[in-house]
């Protein structure tokens, strides 16, 4: 398979190896609209002079931002990257004063925006920018400046055949080694910083994950996760290296209805989305009555003792075969039907998750990697001795891990990035001398396979002087059904706490069919039921943990965690210190005491949006 240099070059590789009618899709009204792959070049080339036109040359930022992926993100990307310049894709969830850092960080020169929302948003900032020119829009917009005009404007210069020999030109003196894109990590604290990622990063990535994700040009994918973050956005290179239609969904609601439509083979996933469908699978369960319903769990509970890849008795064959029949084939059909492979990355994976769904015939591949490294350090996948569930995998070919004495992991490969925009102390403090960078997780080998154990920030020291990993905790606790979030805390205090956002739909079930009618999320936090169920489900998974990094007591909260509130990042990872700063009061509740009360609870006092109870 020939290599490609530049991320442009992989639609043009497309075109001459197989090119697809569909190279990608996204629905406009009811239906699917498709783009071929000679379509897509032809748009990103007209894009490109008209970029060209304006003055955009190699080394200029043009910033984008899109609050769906669509495939306009595609042609700007495109299109920039063939002019040498520098894709500065940006998240459409963030404050003015945050678009503001990175727009001035960056000096981008263009700004692209998908809708009239964000037009206003940014607009008022002109003035504080002096090397942005102007900002164009997805949409149409009265009176605003609009995408397509560029690209009319190139179309109608690319008649000229001098100008397409210029435009080649241009394109031939890209190098592998230039910077292709910024991204500004979301970070769970302070001002993102500006990863530095070249074409070459991109490329190498894509190339050595190809063969592992086995995609082919027979394969649809369907794509929901940001085009701004790493992770899809590599993703995305793969398939079109590999010739993979991808299909966009309308949006985060609508992905239910998209997959049974796009009936795709593979997508890639945050492990919160399986999170949801797994509760959704339990709701339905739970709707069921007598031997249905009977029949329903046990299946549900065989799912989760499946081991992928271990040795299994006939016995436990013709149980799957009759769960299968019963139960699982529904759950395969309401993801499409086809799914041969999901990509699960960005966060821990709960073990018990994976079991299910690769029981059920739905092969979940947890993978890992910051966007340091563009970002895929690890991932695992369909070959041979090369899955494990609770691991992110095998190492990737070309790219080597050592565990530092501290346990934090260290990754040196041709995909670590060229370093932060301008910041070339951090840069240095990231990347050592010897090139290894310095990932911020702590992990460890269970024989080829990585295993990811924590954030080296996020470990926290009890007042007894013992460490506690809360991602541990927290992705343990969240195998309970009536858990939806829950952020353990306890740094320098004398034993782990937690805070707890409920499933309320699950338990509002659950409490409605036993005649309790919970009609609000502050009842159900409120409940005494309620907290008696977190607690003994606390109290039930303690016990994979020693009795130090045991949560003792908990708050159950009102609301749930969200990026609007500041409290996820894009990815939804939680954002730490703005939780802690937030729920101060209520983490203070929580040691109000040396020690939990003998029976559990902590009073009858009760906070603002929040209920406290030991475990």
């Amino acid at each position: 398979m020939p290599t490609p240099r530049r991320v442009f070059d992989l639609l043009q590789l497309q075109l001459e190896r197989f090119p697809q009618p569909d190279a990608f899709a996204q629905k406009v009204g009811h239906q699917w609209k498709t783009y071929s792959t000679a379509e897509m070049l032809e748009i990103v080339a007209a894009l490109a002079w008209g970029l060209h036109t304006l003055g955009v040359r190699k080394g200029d930022r043009v910033a984008n931002v899109s609050e769906t992926n669509r495939v306009e993100w595609n042609f700007i990307d495109g299109a920039v990257m063939s002019l040498g310049a520098v894709h500065v894709p940006i998240y459409p969830n963030l404050s003015a004063e945050e678009f503001e850092f990175i727009l001035s960080d960056s000096e981008a020169k263009l700004l692209f925006v998908s809708s009239e929302r964000l037009h206003q948003l940014i607009a008022p900032l002109l003035g504080k920018l002096p090397a942005l020119e102007d900002i164009y829009t997805y949409d149409p917009v009265n009176r605003i400046k609009q995408w397509t005009q560029i690209k009319t404007s190139g179309e109608n210069g690319l008649t000229d055949r001098s100008n397409k020999i210029a435009l080649e030109k241009i394109k031939a003196e890209v190098k592998p080694e230039d910077l292709a894109t910024l991204i500004y990590t979301s970070g769970t604290t302070g001002n993102p910083k500006g990863v530095m990622l070249s074409h070459a990063n991109l490329i190498a990535n894509c190339v050595t994950c190809a063969p592992i994700i086995r995609s082919g040009s027979h394969d649809r994918a369907l794509s929901f996760l940001p085009l701004c973050h790493i992770y899809e956005r590599t993703v995305i290179n793969l398939y079109v290296y590999c010739g993979t239609s991808i299909y966009y969904a309308q949006n985060l609601d609508t992905i239910g209805e998209d997959l049974r439509e796009v009936r795709p083979n593979i997508f890639s996933t945050v492990p919160r989305l399986l999170e949801k469908i797994y509760e959704m699978i339990v709701a339905r369960g739970s709707q069921l009555s007598g031997m249905k319903k009977t029949l329903y769990f046990w299946a549900l509970r065989l799912a989760s003792e499946f081991e992928p890849n271990a040795p299994i008795s006939w016995t436990k064959r013709l149980q799957l075969a009759i769960a299968d029949r019963l139960v699982f084939a529904r759950w395969r059909e309401a993801v499409g039907g086809r799914i041969r492979a999901i990509i699960s990355g960005s966060a821990a994976l709960q073990p018990r998750l994976a079991r299910i769904f690769w029981a059920a015939r739905i092969p979940v591949y947890e993978g890992y990697g910051p966007t340091e490294a563009s970002p895929v350090i690890a991932v695992n996948h369909s070959a041979k001795g090369a899955f494990k569930v609770g691991t992110v995998g095998p190492v990737i070919p070309g790219g080597e891990v050592k565990i530092a004495e501290d346990g934090e992991i260290l990754y040196r490969g041709p995909n670590v990035m060229m370093g932060y925009y301008h910041r070339p102390d951090l840069t240095s403090e990231t990347i050592d001398a010897d090139g290894w960078l310095h990932t911020g997780d702590v992990g460890e080998f269970d024989g080829n396979f990585l295993k990811i154990t924590d954030r080296k920030k996020e470990i926290f020291k009890t007042s007894g002087g013992k460490y506690v990993a809360p991602q541990q905790v927290e992705n343990k606790m969240k195998e309970s059904r009536y858990i939806a979030q829950i952020m353990v805390v306890g740094e320098n205090r004398k034993f782990p706490g937690a805070l707890i956002v409920p499933a309320f739909k699950i338990i509002a079930r659950h409490f409605d069919k036993r005649g309790v009618h919970l009609n609000s999320n502050s009842e159900i936090a409120a409940h005494p039921g309620v907290n008696a169920l977190i607690e003994a489900e606390i109290q039930r998974l303690n016990q994979n943990f020693g009795r130090y990094a045991q949560i003792k007591k908990f708050v159950l909260l009102e609301e749930d965690w969200s990026m609007a509130a500041g409290e996820l990042t894009p990815t939804l990872k939680l954002k730490r210190r703005h939780l802690l700063k937030k729920y101060a009061r209520e983490i203070d509740s929580l040691y109000v005491a040396d020690t939990p009360a003998p029976d559990g609870m902590l009073g009858d006092k009760k906070l603002p949006k929040a209920h406290l109870r030991g475990a």
